[in-house]
């Protein structure tokens, strides 16, 4: 690449506008035929998933990032870099950035860290100056400053750039200067860079930054893919690229994840991932000391405890000392106030906390599971359709209606799947109920839908077809009513 983005003709071919990567389409396009006029119109009455995107090649992004730079170089009569770092700095928000240009550039510009907010002023320039990094006396056409006016010899300022730009780091390179934040330009990095792989790699890092900051563009996370996913609406809908088939939410990368939200799938994951967990456990099978209050775990039946610590012998269930407990040994099987009641109550409500998590992350499991076996079950369902076309018996067209069945199960089955993270975050109340019927009725109608897949060879066509309708009216129904988009 260029110092520009570099302009190029129209990929058409690459882009995939609509969702027209949806290998599950299929079930729509059969399945939708009569809706109303007011659904054709809008897409998104009929779909609670509708979502318009184009995936867009590395070339069609530059120039889309370019249109934008000429546009604010020639708005505000601005060098080209400049107007990078301006719209890098502000999510490329051409119109917003020209009107506050116009009503206070020097304030823009020092916001932007572009200008700093008191420029030195040099003394009478001698022809050797001293560069305060290097320590080195040299003539004074080697010296270049940013608009903060601190003088570097061209050496340094080409190992700064190389340094930084090994690091990943492009955009975000400022100058040299201690707490100074003044952000280098793109022209004046590569009027440094003399390597032309440091100048691609450069080029290369400053592009990522632009695409994660425009709003209206997300890289797909496919492993070595290079698509770009453009749409003019933010929202965690399902995308999918249309060169490697992932699919992913448009808002934050992850997994597509309907009907959670983005922020609190993050704190579903982070909290299946992490050592959580094992805290609540800790709570809920262990008692601390009651002489040095370290926390000691029960391995044996035995309710004579001796801490490993400082050596206190009590009693497990009521925490006395053990000396003193004789013949009220028994006495601890029976209820009554005592002043440990709440340190028990904390141990309940960690017990509880653990069961609650258990209840959910089981059946999220559960879910994830049954779609890799019903995966397996489609494969060989394939394997026996092959068979039976070999031997005359239908055409694949004939049989296609249980791949479409199978493709409606899976699709159902992700999306009951991503609705326990909801169930476990929601707040108690009459909209947790409604989602909790909605949850079970869905449950219920794709178990039967697995059911009826896996003997379908014997499963009247028509059963088979009016339970597929059954179970995506239960889908969407829900994201309808819960998908916040």
């Amino acid at each position: 690449m260029d110092a520009e983005f570099q302009d190029v003709q129209d990929d058409s071919d690459m882009e995939c506008s609509d969702n027209e990567a949806y290998d599950d389409d299929v079930y729509y396009n059969q399945w939708n035929q009569d809706d109303n006029d007011m659904e054709q119109n809008d897409p998104s009455a009929r779909d609670p998933e509708y979502f318009s995107y184009d995936c867009l090649t590395e070339e069609q992004v530059e120039r889309l990032l370019n249109e934008s730079v000429e546009t604010l170089s020639n708005n505000v009569h601005i060098t080209p870099s400049l107007a990078k770092l301006l719209l890098h700095a502000h999510n490329w928000a051409v119109q917003d950035i020209t009107t506050k240009y116009r009503d206070d550039a020097n304030k823009l510009l020092i916001g932007s860290k572009i200008k700093p907010s008191s420029t030195l002023s040099l003394a009478n320039a001698t022809r050797l100056l001293n560069c305060t990094v290097c320590v080195q006396a040299q003539h004074n056409d080697k010296f270049y400053s940013l608009l903060c006016g601190h003088m570097f010899c061209k050496d340094c300022w080409a190992m700064h750039f190389e340094v930084q730009i090994n690091q990943g780091i492009s955009t975000a390179i400022s100058c040299m200067a201690r707490d100074c934040e003044v952000l280098a330009p793109e022209d004046f990095v590569l009027k440094h860079l003399t390597q032309p792989d440091m100048r691609e790699k450069y080029q290369q890092f400053s592009f990522q930054d632009y695409v994660k900051s425009h709003p209206e563009l997300r890289f797909c996370p496919g492993p070595n893919c290079a698509v770009v996913i453009k749409s003019k609406e933010c929202k965690a809908k399902r995308s999918v690229c249309n060169q490697c088939k992932s699919i992913f939410c448009f808002r934050c990368g992850m997994d597509y994840h309907a009907p959670t939200d983005c922020s609190v799938i993050k704190k579903w994951l982070t909290k299946c991932a992490d050592d959580s967990e094992t805290s609540n456990y800790i709570s809920a099978h262990t008692k601390d000391c009651p002489k040095c209050h370290i926390i000691i775990e029960k391995n044996g039946g035995c309710n004579h405890m001796q801490c490993y610590n400082c050596k206190h012998d009590f009693c497990w269930m009521c925490l006395g000392d053990w000396k003193q407990h004789g013949s009220e040994y028994y006495e601890c099987s029976r209820y009554k106030d005592n002043p440990n009641i709440a340190h028990e109550s904390i141990h309940a409500q960690a017990r509880e906390a653990l069961k609650k998590y258990l209840h959910y992350y089981g059946r999220w499991e559960n879910h994830s599971k049954s779609l890799k076996l019903e995966a397996e079950t489609l494969e060989k369902l394939k394997t026996r359709i092959n068979q039976k076309v070999m031997a005359g018996l239908g055409t694949w067209i004939d049989w296609q209606y249980l791949f479409v069945a199978a493709n409606l199960l899976a699709k159902c089955r992700y999306t009951l799947q991503y609705t326990y993270p909801y169930a476990y975050f929601m707040e108690p109340g009459s909209r947790s109920s409604l989602f909790e019927y909605q949850q079970a009725q869905l449950e219920a109608e794709i178990e039967n839908l697995s059911w009826k897949i896996e003997r379908a060879e014997t499963t009247d066509r028509g059963d088979l077809e009016n339970q597929m309708d059954i179970a995506e009216k239960r889908r969407v129904t829900l994201l309808k009513d819960f998908l916040d988009v």
